[in-house]
């Protein structure tokens, strides 16, 4: 059984927090509670498992009310909390395991609650799962490099797991400045090498232009003109 697993063993029945945020395994999330029904569920999960689902879900793209039963979401675990005066908090949350949601239940909680199945990738040839994994990191890491450059910051560069090639496809995914339905496809794959090709395909797409965009803004500075602050998300 893996830790991820272990971490929900027993666990049949999990308070669901619906928000417009794709949220994976091993991934950080921090989150401002204020709503009345969502700090009754925070009281409550501080006081059991820590542990709620993190549903995708996005009222201006929905007629429904409350996400569909099938949906799929990120198991979240409370890691920290800072309690506000005015009844508010501030928690640091990480994503534990995905699953699904199969019913909901009649609990009697201002919140959402489900019944939850957890699932994670097959198992693949990990030969070929490590050698991708090398890949698809380095070229991640020439993209940071890039972009380091180009925002003139000193930051050192993130340390990603590339002896895990599934945490690595989850931590790159939720990195990176991808639109929520497809965040939302990566999530749902249970193939790691699906997930990593993706992936390489997305990157493989942008490095060329984010090195030539660092090229430039060397370029720029040694001749005495400020570069232009390049966001992320920019194309």
């Amino acid at each position: 059984m893996s830790e991820a697993l272990d971490r929900v063993r027993g666990v049949s029945r999990l308070p669901l927090f619906p928000l417009p945020i794709v949220l994976f395994p091993g991934v950080p999330l921090p989150l401002h509670i204020f709503e009345p029904r969502y700090r009754a569920m925070l009281r409550d999960i501080a006081a059991g498992d820590r542990l709620f689902g993190l549903s995708f879900f996005d009222t201006g793209e929905s007629n429904l009310g409350i996400p569909p039963v099938g949906h799929l979401g990120c198991v979240a675990e409370l890691s920290e909390a800072q309690q506000l005066p005015d009844g508010r908090s501030n928690i640091l949350t990480v994503g534990v395991i995905r699953y699904k949601v199969d019913s909901y239940v009649d609990s009697g909680d201002p919140y959402l609650v489900g019944r939850v199945s957890f699932f994670e990738d097959e198992p693949e040839d990990s030969e070929w799962l490590s050698t991708r994994a090398e890949e698809v990191a380095a070229t991640f890491m020439r993209i940071a490099r890039a972009v380091r450059i180009i925002n003139d910051e000193r930051a050192s560069l993130p340390d990603l797991p590339a002896d895990d090639p599934e945490r690595l496809s989850f931590l790159m995914a939720g990195a990176m400045d991808l639109s929520n339905e497809l965040k939302l496809e990566l999530l749902e794959l249970r193939s790691t090498s699906e997930r990593l090709e993706r992936l390489r395909e997305l990157l493989a797409g942008a490095v060329d232009s984010y090195e030539e965009r660092a090229r430039l803004h060397g370029l720029a500075k040694t001749n005495g003109h400020g570069g232009k602050r390049i966001d992320l998300d920019e194309e």
